[in-house]
């Protein structure tokens, strides 16, 4: 037992020796003054409130919207690339972990004034559609969780090193759709637009999770990078990391909920396809629940040779809510299909006594032994 401590302190301490040497190498490096004046001027012209920046918010957000509202994927990464909002926020977070406070406030003015006509915008062109159902892409950015801060804080560390290494300009559309600034904010245009106050919430921690995210990590970069002794980005790093962890308690309940739902999900799965009969006849296309209707509902995509009738929907419901301790709306798209031979052709049928339900068009379910 003593050997195998040794043995462990003695892997950890060959680990451990040159990270501490790497660590040390960094703190200890300085950038040249012109380098850091290459990066400031950099960041400067980023944070730059003019016509140009403004035509990209607008344009970003109009795209964006449009693309949320036809639930249209493709659509919205087009907007992603445009990514406006990603350069001010580097120079905020240079300008705070430098001390330098003309370029922290340009740079905290251009995010402040392009969030808020993000927002305006998104939600007069949401009054003005009038749409106020929305697809799947839309409720995805309501629920952020622990993993959107990482993601963040990821594609945040890439962007700060991009800024400071010209090689990795090609790669800031990439960090930029994997972030995704702007469809947050027009969710939140668009829950404001039709008083989904819930829609709204949860789109706005979603953006000040990225928002956040992406300043520490840059933050952390530009300091690694040497472009900031420590002890002065000490006290702006603390602030960064502060604000940051105030938002880890109700990102980690949304994780903790998430998980909950994916383990409820696969045990209701289960449930309808293993123990009962209906889906004995059913081929199961695609499963998806909606968690933010109230009781949840479950979109369930299936092909049949025989209609689903209401009234093996409303047993199944019942099955459902003794087996899971809480109701489910049930929701069938059923694609009937029809098998030919060169003998017959059989399916797509809607009488249900030619098919193999009874009679009678009662639904059996099938308990548990």
């Amino acid at each position: 037992m003593k050997a195998w401590h040794v043995t462990l302190r003695q892997t950890l301490s060959v680990i451990a020796t040159p990270l501490r040497s790497r660590f040390k190498l960094l703190s200890q490096r300085r950038i040249e003054p012109l380098q850091l004046q290459q990066l400031h001027d950099e960041l400067t012209a980023d944070a730059t409130l003019d016509t140009v920046y403004l035509i990209l918010i607008v344009g970003s957000c109009a795209i964006a919207t449009f693309g949320l509202l036809t639930n249209s994927t493709a659509v919205i990464i087009g907007a992603m690339i445009i990514a406006p909002l990603m350069l001010p926020i580097r120079a905020l977070a240079f300008g705070a972990l430098a001390g330098n406070l003309p370029l922290f406030r340009q740079g905290l003015f251009a995010v402040m004034i392009g969030t808020v006509l993000a927002v305006v915008l998104a939600a007069g062109l949401g009054l003005l559609t009038g749409i106020s159902s929305f697809g799947s892409e839309v409720l995805s950015r309501s629920k952020p969780t622990l993993l959107d801060l990482g993601i963040a804080v990821a594609a945040g560390g890439i962007s700060g090193y991009a800024a400071v290494q010209p090689k990795l300009a090609t790669s800031l559309a990439g960090t930029a759709i994997a972030v995704a600034l702007m469809p947050p904010l027009c969710v939140v245009g668009l829950g404001l637009a039709h008083g989904n106050w819930s829609l709204s919430f949860g789109a706005l921690l979603l953006y000040l999770t990225n928002l956040l995210g992406i300043t520490l990590a840059c933050m952390l970069t530009f300091l690694l990078a040497g472009y900031t002794p420590f002890e002065q980005a000490r006290k702006a790093l603390g602030w960064a990391i502060a604000f940051t962890a105030m938002l880890l308690l109700p990102l980690s309940v949304s994780f903790a909920r998430l998980v909950q739902q994916s383990r409820l999900e696969s045990s209701l799965r289960a449930a309808l396809l293993n123990r009962t009969l209906t889906f004995q006849h059913l081929e199961l296309v695609n499963f998806d629940t909606n968690w933010l209707s109230n009781p949840p509902q479950v979109r369930l995509t299936v092909q049949s040779q025989n209609p689903v009738t209401p009234k093996q929907v409303r047993l199944l419901e019942a099955f459902v809510k003794r087996e899971m301790g809480r109701p489910f709306t049930l929701i069938f798209v059923v694609n009937q299909v029809e098998t030919v031979t060169r003998h017959e052709a059989t399916g797509a049928t809607t009488d249900t006594s030619k098919g193999h339900y009874p009679p009678n068009g009662s639904e059996r379910v099938k308990t548990a032994p």
